[in-house]
């Protein structure tokens, strides 16, 4: 069983070495960086928190940077340690949402900013239920992809929040790194905890379509679009990288891939949510 220790408050000592590997926001301020500490990892968000993360994914120790609340480091833990931990383990994680349709799942990955959370959010709060808002985690199951459910919760910028949640939505306490507001799972904001096969994985466009825009992928095409999107932890390791690489290959093969492009305005989305909808009966995903 995977476990997660929070540990007590201690300051970002300086690390031996550089990083092996750095994300970085627009800007270029870092956001993670990569250490290793003998056979394990550490993952440092500076100012937040370090992590340990056991060489097989399956530990994972949290430092919180003296101020930082608990619930910022479950969140950290939960959105960007857990999915690079599950990696380490074999598991195929992207930075993707799922919702549900029928017995199905459909997928959204995108760049942040281009609406697969809202997309998410906006089929939740209007009837369908939603299996993830990030961290798209599949299993091969008897020649499919089963999309496991997340945590029950869906992160939405202020202008997301104003068009599409009640004013009385339940939200988790606030963190200290993002002003998104996490939603959580109830009545008005419907969550799937079942395992549910996944029928189509839609690639977010930037938003320059008048109208909703599908359009079908190659699987090379896929292929290149589910490497860009993956969590993984080690880039460097061959041995994973080439096992990462050939599950990515099979996944590829399957001829659920589309691009998707959409304005990006909220009182379209209840036409983007239709497009969707009829695509994926005219694609037999649904009855």
């Amino acid at each position: 069983m995977d476990a997660f220790a929070l540990e007590s408050e201690r300051a970002q000592a300086p690390l031996a070495g550089t990083p092996f590997h750095t994300w970085v926001f627009p800007d270029g301020t870092p956001w993670t960086e990569f250490h290793r500490r003998g056979r394990d990892y550490l993952l440092r968000f500076p100012e937040l928190a370090d992590f340990e993360v056991s060489r097989d994914g399956r530990s994972v120790r949290a430092w919180p940077v003296p101020g930082i609340t608990q619930e910022t480091v479950r969140h950290l833990y939960l959105n960007q340690a857990l999915p690079l931990a599950q990696s380490r383990q074999g598991k195929l994680v992207f930075h993707a949402s799922a919702v549900e349709m029928g017995e199905a799942a459909l997928a959204f990955a995108g760049e942040s900013g281009r609406g697969k959370s809202t997309l998410a959010a906006s089929f939740a709060v209007s009837g369908a239920r939603f299996l993830t808002d990030d961290g798209l985690l599949l299993e091969p199951r008897g020649g499919e992809w089963l999309v496991r459910p997340s945590h029950p919760s869906i992160r939405l910028w202020e202008d997301s929040q104003q068009a599409l949640m009640a004013a009385d939505a339940p939200t988790a306490p606030p963190v200290s790194y993002t002003s998104k507001a996490r939603f959580l799972a109830g009545e008005g904001v419907r969550f799937c905890d079942e395992p549910r096969p996944l029928r189509r994985l839609y690639f977010l466009g930037a938003g320059a379509a008048d109208a909703p825009r599908i359009a079908p992928l190659r699987p090379a095409e896929a292929l290149i679009e589910l490497v860009g999107h993956s969590f993984l932890l080690d880039i460097e390791e061959r041995e994973q990288l080439a096992a990462h690489f050939d599950e990515l290959s099979r996944l590829a093969a399957a001829p659920i891939y589309f691009r998707l492009d959409f304005p990006r305005r909220y009182a379209e989305l209840a036409g983007v949510r239709a497009a969707i909808e009829a695509h994926a009966r005219a694609e037999g995903v649904t009855a």
